[in-house]
């Protein structure tokens, strides 16, 4: 049984795992920006009612915030996993 490697012609080389977990968190990062233009007077509405009283949206901006944050680490890590650098272990 031939690998999928196997029917590459010679020289060329599949890409990676992290290279592609990098393309894909490149992607949903891309993504998260456009949808954060697209409707950032959504939000900014939101801030604005929170300020006024309205304490039930505060949570918004935070999971916002964390979704940011974890796809955006997930595709630096894979970044710099796919360029091959890595942590030095002690």
């Amino acid at each position: 049984m031939t690998k999928p490697a196997d029917k590459l012609a010679p020289g060329r080389k599949m890409l990676s795992t992290a290279t592609l977990y990098t393309i894909l968190y490149g992607c949903l990062s891309l993504g998260l920006y456009i949808l954060l233009f697209v409707f950032n007077d959504e939000i900014r509405h939101m801030a604005e009612a929170t300020s006024r009283g309205d304490k039930t949206l505060f949570f918004i901006p935070i999971i916002i915030a964390l979704v940011f944050s974890l796809v955006h680490g997930a595709f630096t890590g894979y970044f710099w996993e796919a360029l091959g650098l890595k942590a030095k272990k002690k």
